[in-house]
């Protein structure tokens, strides 16, 4: 199984990521750990690609972030499911404010050391509108098209709890409980 959890951020990737590596007994990867090494430095793009291009070398695999550099057409291709968490702008703000309360001058799990959880006007900025232009927004359109057949579009805590439930049925029936 090869899990690819894309979407808006402060959508619930990485929680998302977490779940469903726990549930399904996936190696996992997030984007973000790849992306920056200690206190927010932006990791060498070489080196970067060859951690992701690793792990896409696995049998099996959960793999949460966006990052189009990072072989994201190959991922999606490779993914035996693609998870859009499609959350509106304020709902990800939301989302994004809870976590902050949550991991305060911390560093969260799904993040390189060092990392600290922060929340300035330049985010605020990125998930209300530079993460959501226009362009972005086909973009995300155009992989559910491409997809279609194994893309799941979640847009709303409803929709991601019923999915927790799901996973966590078959689980149990997986299991003979």
């Amino acid at each position: 199984m090869k899990i690819a959890i894309i979407g808006y951020s402060g959508s619930g990737k990485s929680t998302l990521a977490k779940y469903l590596a726990t549930a399904y007994n996936l190696p996992l990867l997030h984007l973000d750990t790849v992306q920056f090494t200690n206190n927010w430095q932006e990791r060498d793009r070489d080196e970067a690609r060859a951690i992701v291009r690793s792990m896409m070398q696995q049998e099996n695999w959960g793999i949460d972030g966006n990052y189009s550099g990072f072989y994201q057409k190959q991922r999606l291709e490779q993914a035996t499911q693609i998870i859009f968490l499609d959350f509106s702008r304020w709902q990800s703000l939301y989302r994004a404010y809870l976590r902050f309360r949550r991991y305060r001058n911390k560093t969260r799990s799904d993040m390189a050391d060092g990392c600290i959880e922060k929340m300035d006007l330049a985010f605020v900025w990125w998930v209300l509108y530079k993460g959501r232009t226009h362009s972005k927004k086909q973009h995300y359109e155009q992989i559910i098209t491409d997809y279609a057949d194994k893309v799941l579009v979640i847009r709303n805590q409803q929709e991601l709890d019923t999915f927790y439930h799901q996973v966590s049925q078959q689980k149990s029936g997986e299991d003979g409980i």
